[in-house]
């Protein structure tokens, strides 16, 4: 009667052999790491998963960082884009190119009063001379532009005209053609045409339409000194350039040390763009011959004393015995 009142109220007996594999099992899962020091196999996929969510969310956090940094508002580079480009603006006009402003009609029919012309600043650096046939700016030598009101720029315009975003309104600058150089013999007598070294000029493309090539002032021979160059607007007729100046120091002749450059380009207005080339008149061969002979003549009379001291040391003339 016990036995089968307590085969009743109790669970059968499992199997002595199952019973221990199963817990054997189970302390296989809950343990996390061996008597040895291993890790269980169960464990390792488990933290690899986290590890990569780990990495994921700290490139998640890096990537929003990045995202989240703005670039500078434009207001507040402004100033410094603004400086930069005054600073290349005054470089610019002071060693490289400025810009004129045409005042008068001395130079018509090549440059209309109001045109903008760019100036080479660069090349006198190195060196470079006013040529024949060049338009250049230069500064008044004394006394020329003394009839000549000076316009007075407002604040505004001289700011712009100091870092050469307008043409200069203070300076009192003229522009011509250059006809002669240092060396040079110019002259033009009755109703021309121009001389130079003797080779008269054709001045027919630049020349204002009508205008004789002296105006009413013949002049010369003149002999323009070394360092010197005559002038002459292509308006003869409209042009108090160097013939009307030859009671002044240099006989009319303008200092190469006045000259700010050379013309090169009618900028302004955009149906006025030209360049300003030389005219092929000046390409005479005749212009120069004076010139080219001097060297010549000079290494002649080097050359003679040598070449006699030479034949003597040959000929044995005047060596003692």
């Amino acid at each position: 009667m016990a036995v089968g009142a307590r085969s009743g109220t109790e669970e059968p007996e499992e199997p002595a052999g199952r019973g221990e594999t199963a817990r054997s099992a189970a302390s296989s899962v809950h343990q996390p790491q061996s008597q040895s020091g291993r890790s269980a196999p169960a464990d390792r996929p488990r933290t690899d998963l986290s590890k990569q969510s780990d990495t994921a969310a700290d490139e998640e956090a890096g990537g929003s960082v990045t995202k989240g940094k703005k670039p500078r508002a434009f207001w507040k580079e402004l100033p410094i884009l603004i400086g930069i480009a005054l600073l290349l603006a005054l470089l610019i006009k002071t060693f490289l190119v400025q810009a004129f402003s045409i005042p008068s009609d001395s130079m018509q029919d090549t440059l209309q009063r109001g045109d903008r012309v760019l100036v080479d600043k660069l090349t006198p650096w190195f060196g470079s001379k006013p040529q024949r046939g060049e338009v250049v700016v230069f500064h008044d030598p004394g006394g020329w532009l003394n009839e000549t009101p000076t316009p007075q720029p407002n604040p505004v315009q001289k700011v712009l005209s100091f870092i050469g975003l307008m043409p200069s309104a203070e300076e009192k600058d003229l522009i011509k053609r250059v006809i002669a150089v240092g060396g040079d013999t110019v002259e033009c007598q009755g109703t021309g045409p121009v001389k130079v070294n003797g080779k008269a000029l054709k001045e027919d493309s630049y020349v204002f339409p009508g205008a004789t090539p002296c105006g009413d002032r013949p002049f010369g021979p003149i002999h323009v000194p070394k360092g010197r160059i005559w002038v002459m607007g292509d308006h003869r007729d409209d042009s108090l350039d160097s013939r009307y100046h030859q009671n002044l120091d240099g006989g009319g002749t303008v200092s190469e040390d006045k000259v700010v450059g050379r013309a090169f380009t009618i900028a302004w207005p955009v149906n006025r763009w030209a360049t300003l080339p030389v005219p092929d008149t000046f390409d005479q061969a005749g212009i120069n011959k004076a010139m080219a002979a001097a060297p010549a003549a000079l290494g002649l009379t080097g050359a003679v004393p040598i070449v006699l001291w030479r034949r003597r040391r040959l000929t044995g003339v005047g060596n003692p015995r």
